[in-house]
């Protein structure tokens, strides 16, 4: 395994004056607490922070930074000078282009690092992955869902103590292999033109009931529909989740690519209830505004369609760029990144002292399962009985 030599260690001044000043609005911004490095704090011009979406919430907040800056800045900030090289970073990725690419961008400017990131569904290219085996190229994957994750997990390896603890233990491999960097909870979407949350069943299995027939929307080839399942069989085992399975199908559920048309169909009146992730509608409020249509429900009884799925990021063993990896886990969980998850893409921070969009509800207001998430690793088993019983080709 090749390491680049030094990298992540100490800090070049000309590079540290302008990534400070980013970072350091940033840590004001999202109320973080991390400690402070131990150089004088950066002073910054005053900001303007808007928190949004939603009229009802929107505010306008002057600040004046002069906070330090956290220990974590240092260790996502190259050595190197102008001329050096700083390599580059090869990320197979199941989080899509459109959420992720942004931040991705910002650690490229950031650190100089050439990053290469191949784009594909996390089921995909965990499969590419065990194919691959110690040939693959990949230094980091970045997974849709903790299902993915555990599938290869035999192939990471074990990250850094100081990067698994800044995340909660439900979060994260228990062998240590890769971290939650954002909560997705499993929700019921629904029309606000002919339902309310109190017309909707307690649990998954009320869907099964003939009053909705053809009036619920699934996305079978969805990853995170795929850990839900897993957490079904983890939950129910796998006679019950077939038989539900089975009678959705059954119950004419109409079947979608992805969780966005779900919610615009939700919305439309195409279908009345959607079973997706939680962020998707609060991007639709976001563009559309508070009259949008849709709004989100948690299943009252909880259970394995309630749970709070993670993605997240491991590195490979046989990764040619471990030091650009490890930096790039660490970006991804620094207070820069986790106030882009929460404040762009609407997903639970993982790291504690950032604040969760005030338009969730709180993680821990959800009943959840109990159900570890390192347990979602039969991710074929899943994809064997949703053949079995026609939901996949």
């Amino acid at each position: 395994m090749k390491h680049q030599s030094n990298f992540i260690r100490s800090v070049k001044t000309w590079r540290l004056a302008a990534v400070f000043a980013i970072l350091a609005i940033a840590v004001v911004a999202c109320g973080g607490s991390a400690p402070a490095a131990q150089t004088a704090p950066a002073p910054v011009e005053v900001t303007r922070i808007v928190e949004q979406p939603g009229p009802e919430v929107t505010r306008e907040v002057q600040v004046e930074v002069t906070r330090e800056v956290p220990v974590e800045v240092t260790r996502v900030v190259s050595e190197s000078s102008p001329s050096d090289d700083p390599g580059k970073l090869i990320i197979y990725s199941g989080r899509s282009e459109t959420l992720v690419d942004p931040i991705i961008q910002q650690f490229k400017g950031t650190t100089g690092i050439d990053v290469q990131v191949k784009y594909g569904g996390t089921a995909a290219l965990a499969a590419t992955l065990l194919e691959e085996g110690s040939n693959s190229p990949a230094d980091v994957f970045y997974a849709q869902d903790p299902g993915g994750l555990a599938a290869v997990s035999e192939m990471m390896t074990e990250l850094p103590a100081d990067i698994i603890e800044l995340t909660p233990v439900w979060a994260r491999s228990e062998q240590g292999r890769w971290v939650g960097i954002t909560g997705r909870a499993r929700v019921v979407v629904y029309g606000t033109d002919k339902l309310t949350g109190e017309d909707l069943p307690d649990d998954l299995w009320g869907f099964t009931e003939p009053e909705w027939k053809g009036r619920v929307g699934w996305a079978p080839t969805n990853g995170s529909f795929q850990a839900m399942v897993t957490a079904l069989r983890v939950g129910w085992g796998e006679e019950r989740t077939e038989e539900w399975l089975r009678a959705m199908i059954d119950n004419d559920a109409t079947i979608y690519p992805k969780n966005t048309p779900q919610v615009a169909a939700a919305a439309s009146g195409e279908i009345d209830v959607g079973l997706v992730n939680h962020y998707y509608l609060h991007r639709f409020l976001a563009e559309e505004g508070e009259g949008f249509p849709a709004r989100n429900a948690h299943l009252r009884a909880g259970g394995p369609g309630s749970i709070v799925l993670v993605s997240g990021a491991g590195i490979l063993e046989t990764a040619d760029n471990p030091d650009n990896a490890e930096a790039f886990i660490r970006f991804l969980l620094s207070s820069v990144g986790q106030q882009y998850f929460a404040g762009q893409t609407f997903e639970y921070p993982m790291v504690e002292g950032v604040r969760p969009s005030v338009l969730l509800t709180p993680i821990g207001d959800i009943a959840q399962p109990e159900i570890t998430l390192a347990d979602l690793a039969d991710l074929a088993g899943t994809q064997e009985l949703l053949q079995k019983v026609g939901a996949l080709p």
